[in-house]
């Protein structure tokens, strides 16, 4: 009771001569179709030889080819009898013993749908007519997500809660068809010229989903830059389309259940654009600049600061500039940026720790030979 195979791997120039007629996935469909009735091809100006049946009704006998990427659902008043997922040509027969009810696959479809069938297969001897719809295992693109304000979340990076205004797209992939079909789709799609696609504005199931993965946006991000995987960093969502995919596929999984009630999953995301609020831009500048600041690259730029400060100094100052630059370098300790020390600043009115100060600064290059020999003078009152 069921399919028989009878064809396998390419089953394109193959069936050409030896069926005549025979039904399969239509021409011309979008890229996004996610489920569709079966229509026959052959010698009846396309429609087969059954001229009176409806366009996905077969018969016992009747060709069916599944091509690379698909799989087959097979219904009988409105019950699942029947699924193929293995590419090649098969054809019905409810009174052949070796017919099967189910041809699973390879990959992770195998146990999911054996899973699937175990738990919803049905009993009894099906009628003579069947109606055959496919169903894409492939990656269905071009779902988009976007958010009309800010969401929210405690950002692993910053530290703090943060916010930002999203948009992208993602990637679909139907992972069970038996579950997705039996508790997803409406029974208005599963009629002959309907196709089910996610992309449908007109799709309320559609639309049910695109404000699920909206409402699960905040937790997504709030997992992947929580992750120590990922280095804790905002700035790789936009790079790591797989990584974000798993944490905004999770988010969906712990809030809707779609893999486990639905059967379907995020493959991949494209961030096209993350607009930050005020707050959360003040923040990654002031980070920023203390990682620019942080380490061999600190010390660089704090030495040319105060390098720069010295020559303002001695423009605007003179010695007596110079002098106070000296002391300011002299408690960061240049040369050792990274531990610096205190010392206790000497006496105003005391010649020697001046001169003494003024000789560190020579040694260290921050003052000339004639800029020490003026301090030296005006200390000793020469």
């Amino acid at each position: 009771m069921g399919l028989i195979k009878a064809v396998t791997g390419a089953v394109g120039g193959m069936l050409a001569d030896q069926w005549k007629d025979f039904y399969t996935v239509p021409a011309g469909l979008p890229s996004t179709a996610a489920l569709f009735a079966a229509v026959p091809q052959g010698t009846n100006a396309g429609r087969g030889s059954n001229t009176s049946g409806s366009s996905n009704i077969i018969t016992n006998g009747s060709k069916i080819v599944v091509p690379e990427g698909y799989g087959l659902l097979l219904f009988q008043d409105g019950k699942i009898t029947g699924f193929v997922a293995e590419p090649g040509g098969y054809e019905w027969r409810s009174d052949d013993i070796n017919s099967k009810s189910i041809f699973a696959g390879d990959g992770i479809v195998s146990p999911l749908i054996m899973q699937s069938w175990e738990r919803f297969k049905f009993g009894g001897q099906p009628g003579s007519q069947q109606a055959a719809f496919f169903v894409s295992l492939k990656e269905l693109p071009d779902n988009r997500f976007g958010t009309q304000s800010e969401i929210y979340w405690d950002d692993g990076f910053l530290n703090t809660q943060v916010g930002a205004v999203t948009r992208g797209s993602y990637t679909l992939k139907i992972v069970d068809p038996i579950l997705f079909v039996k508790n997803f789709v409406p029974a208005s799609y599963l009629q002959p010229g309907k196709v089910f696609d996610f992309t449908d504005l007109d799709n309320a199931a559609a639309s049910q989903l695109f404000n699920e993965v909206v409402g699960s946006l905040a937790p997504a991000f709030s997992m992947y830059t929580n992750d120590p995987s990922k280095g804790n960093r905002i700035t790789k969502i936009q790079q790591d389309s797989v990584g974000f995919a798993k944490s905004l596929s999770d988010a969906v999984e712990n809030a809707y259940q779609w893999k486990s009630d639905r059967g379907l999953a995020i493959v991949k995301t494209a961030i096209v654009s993350i607009e930050y609020d005020a707050n959360t831009r003040e923040l990654l500048k002031t980070v920023q600049r203390a990682d620019a600041l942080s380490g061999a690259r600190g010390n660089s730029n704090l030495q040319a600061s105060v390098a720069q400060g010295i020559q303002s100094a001695g423009e605007n100052g003179g010695t007596a500039g110079l002098m106070g630059i000296g002391m300011a370098t002299g408690m960061m300790g240049v040369g050792g940026l990274q531990q610096p020390t205190a010392p206790a600043a000497p006496a105003a009115d005391d010649p020697v720790a001046k001169l003494k100060k003024a000789k560190e600064m020579l040694d260290l290059g921050l003052i000339t030979q004639d800029d020490y020999d003026a301090l030296k003078a005006k200390a000793l009152g020469l």
